[in-house]
């Protein structure tokens, strides 16, 4: 019994390496890019939902108030966590009279990705 190895059998060639090495290259360049895509999205996501959040506390302070708001467009600034967000209130008649259709724009006055939008409906005065 001959403990001797053929020459194929002592590992890998330089070329063997060389692939093996480009190809864990490729992966780890993948990943790092898909990391970098991921924190990009969850900064947008983040400022999506505060600008919703901004949305959905100007149609608390709508609904809760009892005097409806008055017809047309007005404008505004509001400050949540830590930063100014613009709004825009449209209020109109629905198709349906003693209802007020109110439209809510919000977004980053600095023309970042925060933005949101929402419609609701309150009773109008009789």
């Amino acid at each position: 019994m001959s403990n001797a190895r053929s020459p194929r059998e002592q590992g890998f060639t330089l070329i063997e390496m060389l692939v093996a090495l480009a190809i864990f290259s490729l992966a780890a360049l993948a990943l790092l890019r898909l990391g970098g895509a991921t924190a990009t999205n969850s900064a947008r996501l983040r400022d999506q939902a505060i600008a919703q959040i901004v949305a959905d506390n100007l149609a608390a302070e709508i609904l809760t108030d009892p005097e409806p708001p008055a017809f047309g467009i007005q404008a505004g600034e509001a400050i949540n966590a830590g930063r100014r967000w613009a709004w825009t209130r449209r209020t109109d008649r629905s198709p349906e009279a003693r209802i007020q259709q109110i439209a809510i724009q919000v977004s980053d006055p600095s023309g970042g990705p925060g933005r949101a939008s929402l419609i609701v409906f309150r009773r109008a005065l009789p």
